[in-house]
């Protein structure tokens, strides 16, 4: 019953990877994927069509099966050549090579059994090794297929998931063959019958795949690589200690078993101290990258880490000058560094370090000379050359600290636009090497960057140095505006103190003004300070009638100032700041206007709003002076004025939630008129309580 399954579902898979073949020379075969593909179908149909005939067991239908194998692999190679990278073909190559000298010694091992058919034993060993060596096969193309699927462009995954998907069900499918048959001592006939069950369904998924074959696309990567060579390598790694051990094992004798176990125990033992072992691991990725790639590095996979060391940090990452250490030293693999910055002077001191684990720098780690030096030449220096050069110029410059630390590998200078940025010293690798010229261009390219950086965070360090003399600037600025007030005030008592000196009234008033000013200039002085953590109140109700009373009660010293609308109003402010700007206001006004002219505070209400109206018969402004400079810092109309006042209550009022507007005509005078939230009735009456308690 085997037999005809056998025969049947092989010649129904040769009929249809003939067709499919048929079906592909009738599109007019024009690209070498295609033409692949071709082979591969007829050579399959082929081993197909010999199996059904002959059986799985005679030499001709092995024979075919390798050339089945071949021609698919063919098919897999010319999808990784249709990239642009110049180190496909090399990476991949090695890879091939592997898998063809594996061909080669199945095809050696396959026409044994014809010398040795008296030989039972051997025949047994002929057979068990064919098993391995075809499991071998089945391994590395697996490997392939899989390597192959993630090394392609996402649009290309979905083009060749089918014919991926395929290749593998089959090489899946002759691994556990083999690998049955090599426990078992034996051929199982129904999985052999089965195979062709399997080919003859996967021969349709073969010809969907072919329709999309425009959009098949590969790129090939170094880490995939580095991968796929580990694979086989782990994969060889265990085949071979299957092939030894049964090698003993079939020699005999006595002692083969304690032979056995030896060698599994050393192997196992070898494995576990090379493996996990990082300098085995870095001379790895040296000889992989020496050996299989036109260059030493991948640079579009060190140019990300770079720049998600430099700048992408994560919570808790090391300061920016640590990072940049870190990120040139993993370039090179270098396990710690340095970095040297120029002082005042422009000599190089330590200031960074990223897994420093040498001799501690001096405090001067190199001369004005030496950083000179680095500026003019941006030379990247190897310090093993220098060390064996002797008298040279870079041996002169190096400094002597670095030349008598025998771990300490590279200077890497940082230059920008000429300008010496810093320096960044490497220690040594774990696999020691000299750099090349791949190393010296792209360290200078990652200095160039590097100092970008630091150029930039110095600027934002400078331009945050300039925000904080800025902003203590702009509060000085109105510092002055207030105290050219209370002086102006004080100047004021001081004349009227000659002539009222001994009115009770007047010295009454005047020790109240002055503790005002004095108040007031404590005040002003705090706010100065970049230490006052004092902070405006939270607006709340207060009684605007009191507010403008203040401010008169303190103006009419110098000058008369009269009250009128309605004095319970209540508005929602905090009472210091609009106590503040309606002074500004008050005092402009009172600038502003003739001696005997008093300046008037209105107060009425207007919708949900309160209106504080600051009104004088003073000289007016423009229309041109109103649109364009009158909430401008530094524009005024006076003279000696400092165009503060204005600007400041604007600032103030938008603080609380309120805005002013002015109307003016020049010989006639100026309204500014304030416009706050009127209070509620629940926070007038909290006001009232709190004020009572």
């Amino acid at each position: 019953m085997m037999h005809i399954v056998s025969q049947w579902s092989h010649a129904v898979a040769a009929i249809l990877f003939g067709a499919l073949a048929l079906w592909q020379l009738r599109l007019s075969v024009k690209d070498a994927q295609q033409k692949a593909l071709v082979g591969a179908s007829l050579a399959t149909a082929l081993w197909a069509l010999i199996t059904a005939m002959s059986g799985y067991e005679m030499l001709a239908a092995t024979l075919a099966e390798q050339c089945r194998n071949i021609g698919w692999l063919v098919f897999m190679y010319t999808l990784w050549r249709q990239g642009t990278d110049a180190d496909r073909p090399r990476s991949v190559l090695a890879i091939y090579v592997v898998l063809g000298a594996v061909l080669a010694v199945q095809t050696g091992i396959e026409v044994l059994p014809a010398m040795f058919e008296g030989s039972p034993r051997l025949l047994e060993a002929v057979f068990l090794s064919s098993m391995v060596v075809r499991m071998m096969v089945a391994v590395g193309a697996l490997v392939l297929v899989h390597n192959l699927y993630t090394a392609a462009t996402p649009d290309a995954r979905a083009a060749i998931r089918l014919p991926m998907i395929a290749l593998a069900a089959m090489w899946t499918y002759d691994l556990n063959l083999y690998t049955s048959a090599y426990l078992s001592r034996g051929g199982s006939d129904e999985l052999f019958a089965l195979r062709g069950v399997a080919l003859a369904f996967l021969a349709p998924v073969f010809g969907l795949a072919a329709r999309d074959a425009k959009n098949w696309d590969i790129r090939l990567s170094r880490s995939m690589t580095f991968q796929t060579l580990s694979l086989i390598a782990i994969g060889g790694y265990l085949i071979a200690m299957v092939a030894i051990t049964s090698a003993l094992q079939f020699i005999g004798g006595e002692e083969a078993r304690v032979v056995q176990i030896s060698f599994v125990f050393a192997a196992s033992v070898a494995a576990l101290l090379l493996l996990p072992s990082s300098k085995f691991r870095a001379w790895f990725r040296v000889k992989i990258s020496k050996h299989l790639f036109r260059h030493r590095y991948d640079y579009r996979a060190e140019w990300l880490r770079f720049t998600d060391t430099i700048g992408r940090p994560v919570e808790g990452a090391l300061p920016l000058e640590a990072r940049i250490v870190q990120a040139v030293a993993d370039i090179t693999e270098a396990p710690g560094g340095l970095l040297l910055v120029p002082d005042a002077a422009g000599a190089l001191v330590v200031h960074a370090r990223w897994n420093w684990q040498l001799a501690d720098p001096p405090a001067l780690a190199a001369t004005t000379s030496t950083a000179a030096w680095f500026s003019e030449t941006g030379r990247v220096v190897e310090l093993d050359a220098v060390r064996a050069a002797g008298s040279d110029e870079d041996a002169r410059q190096t400094p002597e600290w670095l030349l008598c630390e025998p771990r300490a590998w590279a200077v890497v200078p940082l230059v920008h636009f000429g300008k010496l940025a810093g320096v960044v010293v490497l220690a040594r690798p774990v696999i020691n090497r000299t750099l090349d010229w791949e190393d010296f261009d792209l360290l200078r390219v990652v200095g160039r960057q590097v100092a970008s950086y630091l150029a930039e965070a110095r600027g934002q360090e400078a331009l945050s140095d300039a925000r904080r003399f800025d902003e203590f600037n702009r509060r000085f600025a109105f510092i002055m505006h207030d105290i050219k007030n209370l002086v102006s005030q004080l100047s004021l008592v001081t004349r009227n103190a000659e002539k009222h000196a001994g009115n009770p009234d007047f010295q009454a008033d005047m020790i109240a003004t002055l503790k005002n000013s004095t108040a007031r200039m404590n005040d002003l002085l705090a706010r100065l300070s970049q230490h006052n953590k004092g902070r405006p109140e939270e607006p709340r109700a207060v009684a605007g009638g009191a507010i403008a009373g203040s401010v008169a009660a303190m103006k009419r010293v110098q000058h008369p100032v009269v009250i009128g609308g309605e004095s319970d109003l209540f508005v929602v402010a905090d009472p210091a700041r609009l106590e503040q700007a309606l002074g500004h206001l008050v005092q402009n006004a009172i600038d502003a206007s003739p001696p005997a002219e008093p300046v008037s505070i209105n107060l009425r209400r207007e919708g949900n709003e309160a209106v504080f109206d600051v009104i004088d018969r003073g000289c007016g402004m423009s229309a041109a002076f109103l649109r364009e400079k009158l909430f401008k810092p530094f524009a005024s109309t006076k003279e000696g004025g400092f165009g503060i006042g204005a600007f400041e209550a604007r600032a103030i009022v938008a603080a609380m939630a309120g805005r002013i507007e002015v109307s003016s005509a020049e010989g006639e005078g100026s309204r500014f008129t304030i416009f706050l939230p009127l209070a509620s009735e629940a926070r007038r009456f909290e006001t009232e309580q709190q004020a009572a308690a």
